[in-house]
């Protein structure tokens, strides 16, 4: 019971505070809510970075969130301050480049954590970082507020009817994912179902920024819906299987309810780069 109302909270308190970030801080490109991803891509690496240490492929926790934050930053410094979108590519060779060579001159003893060091080090960078960066890119589009708005619905609403089918109509159909067995086929429904309902009102009740002449109407929400709500559900599969190989329940405590920051926004962050791609196609 404690931690539904302390979920209910941080809902009802993160969800206005995105709200506000989006709609009300448009300025610079939105640089508020990139300021924002930055930071959570951040925290996340260095909760990521936290069970690598679990497996002996130790990362410092201030390297983990520099190597984190190096691709959204390298975004946000492209489209809010207008400058060399090639500072993605180079902020990801930067950090690989670090990675490959801060190693030479430590005592030959420590050569054996060097390949985990390093391949630990390729996933902070990538993982949730460089999947967070397409929603900064999505704050270059006309009519970005809402476009980001409902990608963020499409998610939460997957999150939230995955729960409320679960709680009344999962007993006895649970355990179908080995990496997540309180999950259960009347919670995936829930949660496609909800995503789905969000992509519909999307085309119906904002026509001017989800027309689509390649798939017209009420298809085109479907396929936004169920696209950006399935990989929301597998981002979230995907981080259970990695918090069970190292062994913990959370990937952290900062977040009442919910657990660590990547706990949060492991279904943002692989829903993020189908979104995009499947918006481009359909409404771009």
């Amino acid at each position: 019971m404690k931690k539904f109302v302390e979920r209910l909270l941080i809902f009802f308190i993160g969800l206005p505070l995105t709200v506000f970030l989006v709609v009300f801080l448009p300025q610079k490109c939105h640089l508020a809510a990139n300021i924002g991803i930055v930071v959570l891509s951040g925290l996340g690496a260095a909760e990521l970075a936290g069970m690598f240490k679990r497996k002996n492929m130790g990362v410092y926790p201030m390297e983990a969130f520099i190597l984190g934050i190096s691709g959204p930053l390298a975004m946000t410094a492209s489209v809010s301050f207008n400058m060399d979108q090639e500072l993605v590519p180079a902020a990801f060779i930067i950090g690989a480049s670090w990675l490959l060579v801060s190693h030479i001159f430590s005592p030959a003893d420590r050569f054996s954590e060097y390949l985990g060091r390093t391949a630990a080090g390729f996933s902070l960078m990538i993982y949730p970082g460089f999947f967070m960066i397409w929603i900064i890119r999505m704050f270059t589009w006309s009519g970005a507020e809402m476009t980001v708005l409902i990608f963020l619905l499409i998610v939460i609403m997957n999150d939230s009817a995955a729960w409320a089918f679960g709680m009344l109509f999962g007993k006895g159909n649970k355990g179908v994912v080995p990496a997540s067995p309180n999950k259960s086929i009347a919670g995936f429904i829930g949660g496609g179902l909800g995503s789905v309902l969000v992509g519909i009102s999307a085309v119906l009740l904002i026509p001017e920024v989800f027309a689509s002449r390649l798939v017209p109407g009420i298809p085109a929400g479907i396929i936004l819906g169920l696209s950006t709500g399935g990989a929301a559900s597998l981002g979230d599969l995907g981080e259970s299987v990695m918090k069970r190989s190292a062994e913990i329940k959370d990937s952290g405590a900062i977040i009442p309810g919910r657990g660590g920051v990547l706990d949060t926004i492991d279904s943002i962050a692989l829903g993020a780069p189908v979104f995009f791609a499947v918006y481009r196609l359909l409404f771009g």
